[in-house]
Order: C-alpha cells, then sequence, then structure tokens
C-alpha cells in the first residue's frame, strides 16, 4: 500500500433541523395551544484514532465528508431526530490543522481517542417554546444553525522513541533489521528506503521500544535535493536520535565529511531538532582494522566537536548491537521516570515537540512554496519563447493578393 502521510480534506457538520409551527387539534378541545416540537441537532465529525491504519490514502480520494442534518420538528411537540455523527478514522500520531488559519487542533496518538473537528448545528425551537402568558398562540418558531464547515490538514508522524538519521547506504536499514522483526528493503544502492519504516525492539520480557528508519539525507536535502527533507518530520516525535555513520564507505568518500552534512542539513532544517539527544554509531567495523577504525573514529568525533556516547557496531554481523540496544532502553526508562517526577521537565519535552513540528512546517512550506515558483517561472518562460517563435516566423510570411 502507498504511504501517504499528508491529505488535505473538507468536512461539514449536520444543520440542526427547523422547529415546528402547530397548534393542538382535537375534537371538544377548544383552543388546545401550540404543540410544535423542536428539531433535531446535527451531527458532528470527529476523528478517531486507529491502530490497524498506517497511511492516509484513503484520503487522496475522497476529500469531502459531511455529516448528518438533524429532522425538523412536527406537532404533537414531537422532537426532530438528531443527525448521526460522522467519526472519521486516522492513523496514530495524526496531527490536526486548520488549513486556513494554521491552528493546531489537536493530535491524535491513542487508539480510540476522538477529536471533535466540526460541531454540528443547533436544533431549531418549536412555537411551544415561545407560548408566555401574553403569548398564548405563538406564531414563530426558530430555523436550526448551520453546523460548521472547515478545510483541514492531517499529518502523520510516525509514533517511535528512537530515530536513526544518516546519509543513503549507512546501514539504517539494516541495523533495524538486525534489533527487530521490521523487514525493510536493503540493497546495495542509494534511497533504497522510500518510505519510514518502524520496528519494535524487545529487549527482554516487558522492556521494549520503537525505532523509526526513514530515507537518507544528502548533501543539499534542506533545498530538495534527493528526496529532500519530507521525511524529516517524522523524527520531531522521537526522544534520541541515532546518528549512523558509515566508516567504510564504498565510494572512498571521508566520512567525518559525511557526518558534517547530515548535521548541517538538520541544523537547516530545525534547529531544535539539531538540539534534540542524539547519539553517534559508527557501523560498518567489520570492514576496516582496529587502526583504521580508531583513526577515523577521532576525525570524525574532531570534525563534530562531538561530546554524546560513541558506539561502533556492525549491523550486518550483529556487533555490538545488543548493547547499543540496553543503553537505549536503560535511557529511555530513565526519561519516563524523570518526566514522572517533574512536571516541569515533562512541560518542557511538549514545547520543544511544537517547537519542532512548527519549524518542519515552516520549513516544508517555504520549500513548497519555492517550487510552485520555479515552475511557474519555467511555463512562463516557455510561454514567452513560444511568443518570439511566432513573432519571428509571422516575419517570414508572404502575402500574395490575387485580385
Amino acid at each position: 500500500m502507498k504511504f501517504v502521510d499528508e491529505a488535505t480534506i473538507d468536512v461539514t457538520a449536520g444543520k440542526g433541523g427547523n422547529g415546528c409551527v402547530s397548534f393542538r387539534r382535537e375534537k371538544f378541545i377548544q383552543r388546545g395551544g401550540p404543540d410544535g416540537g423542536d428539531g433535531g441537532d446535527g451531527g458532528s465529525v470527529f476523528l478517531e484514532g486507529d491502530d490497524a491504519l498506517n497511511t492516509m490514502i484513503d484520503y487522496r480520494y475522497t476529500r469531502a465528508f459531511r455529516a448528518e442534518s438533524g429532522q425538523a420538528g412536527r406537532g404533537r411537540n414531537c422532537t426532530g431526530k438528531s443527525g448521526e455523527d460522522l467519526v472519521l478514522p486516522v492513523p496514530l500520531g495524526t496531527t490536526v490543522l486548520d488549513d486556513e488559519s494554521g491552528e493546531v487542533l489537536g493530535d491524535i496518538r491513542t487508539p480510540g481517542q476522538r477529536l471533535l473537528v466540526a460541531q454540528g448545528g443547533f436544533h431549531g425551537l418549536g412555537n411551544t417554546r415561545y407560548k408566555s402568558s401574553v403569548n398564548r398562540a405563538p406564531r414563530q418558531s426558530s430555523p436550526g444553525s448551520e453546523g460548521e464547515l472547515r478545510k483541514l490538514k492531517l499529518e502523520l508522524k510516525v509514533l517511535a522513541d528512537v530515530g536513526l538519521l544518516g546519509l543513503p547506504n549507512a546501514g539504517k536499514s539494516t541495523l533495524i533489521r538486525a534489533i527487530s522483526a521490521a523487514t525493510p528493503k536493503v540493497a546495495d544502492y542509494p534511497f533504497t528506503t522510500l518510505i519510514p519504516s518502524l520496528g519494535v525492539v524487545k529487549v527482554n520480557a516487558y522492556r521494549s521500544f520503537v525505532v523509526a528508519d526513514i530515507p537518507g539525507l544528502i548533501e543539499g536535502a534542506s533545498e530538495g535535493a534527493g528526496l529532500g527533507i519530507r521525511f524529516l518530520k517524522h523524527l520531531t516525535r522521537n526522544r534520541v536520535l541515532l546518528h549512523l555513520v558509515d566508516v567504510a564507505p564504498i565510494d572512498g568518500s571521508d566520512p567525518a565529511s559525511a557526518a558534517c552534512s547530515v548535521v548541517h542539513e538538520l541544523e537547516r532544517f530545525s534547529p531544535a531538532l539539531a538540539a534534540r539527544p542524539r547519539w553517534l554509531v559508527l557501523n560498518k567495523i567489520d570492514l576496516i582494522d582496529q587502526e583504521t577504525l580508531k583513526a577515523r573514529r577521532e576525525a570524525i568525533v574532531a570534525a563534530l566537536g562531538w561530546q554524546g556516547p560513541v558506539y561502533e557496531v556492525s549491523a550486518v554481523a550483529g556487533t555490538q548491537t545488543q548493547s547499543l540496544c540496553g543503553d537505549l532502553m536503560t535511557h529511555l526508562e530513565q526519561l519516563m521516570e524523570h518526566y514522572q517526577v517533574d512536571a516541569g521537565a515533562l512541560a518542557a519535552e511538549q514545547t520543544a515537540q511544537e517547537q519542532m513540528q512548527h519549524e518542519a512546517r515552516e520549513r516544508i512550506a517555504t520549500l513548497n512554496q519555492a517550487r510552485a515558483e520555479a515552475r511557474s517561472n519555467a511555463q512562463r518562460g516557455l510561454q514567452d519563447d513560444a511568443l518570439d517563435e511566432d513573432e519571428q516566423t509571422d516575419g517570414d510570411v508572404d502575402v500574395e493578393y490575387r485580385s
């Protein structure tokens, strides 16, 4: 199934039913009085988290959704039937925004969680509601109000504790295959991974965490090169980033320069994301000797000015991968304990995630606008060239007049 992580939909809540103007008409009862019932409420539109979904492809083809309207009231004080609410399932990790204002309406993270996105219209009142000591036979009622109409932008960001970051062919997919049951495609050419994939790492009984693998970054990705920065937004929910560096690149490039280029692209995409905790993982250590490994490790650490943890692994052989997973599990558990004790730290983490998502959203919008302008300029240039050719052709036409 095709992976779609963004969609724009139009949702319309149901209109409230109109109130009824009616009077009691019964044999032997004079001046029975008003008995017009109220209308029914309009149905609302909800988004609900569904753990069985992992893409928004359904919302690429059907983009307009309308809830049921309420029925009108009737005589004998009969209230109209309320419209059924419309519930739209979305994958977990979906952020809902108002496309016109840019306001974040909510974030769906747990199965069954519901988010109200369009409120149904209020029911109209029948003439029974307007009866008073002064007006015993009111002939007025109120119509039901219109339901809310909204244009929503849905953004899917995978829910994972750890994210893998690095150049193409750094061994990210191989690592996630080695430490989890995930089976992403692995090959010896760039951009083998085209969509994010998740893997559950089980350290031991009742201790596990989720790892996210995204397509690799290349130099110039922040300007749209390669697959660009489209999938970097999926790392904004991760608590720890693993920066994988290939210490034995097949093209003979410098691993230190490659590591610096990834950090540079990350900083240009989102400074808040670049400030997240990162662990340095040197991969493919089975392809070089110890002396070369030591020299390249020192060069990479010096080039990055690295102060954090450094791990040396071989994903394909499984060397030191269990140690890495054990340390990650311990670190994540310590973070969770810290958030449970310190409410301020949890609030700061939520603020940091909101800031990362805001920066990612702005950066992607800027890139999309630049691409649209470039496309428009290119089309305008083609049209100008066509006009110039027509003018040149018109100048060469010979006109012959016959009497």
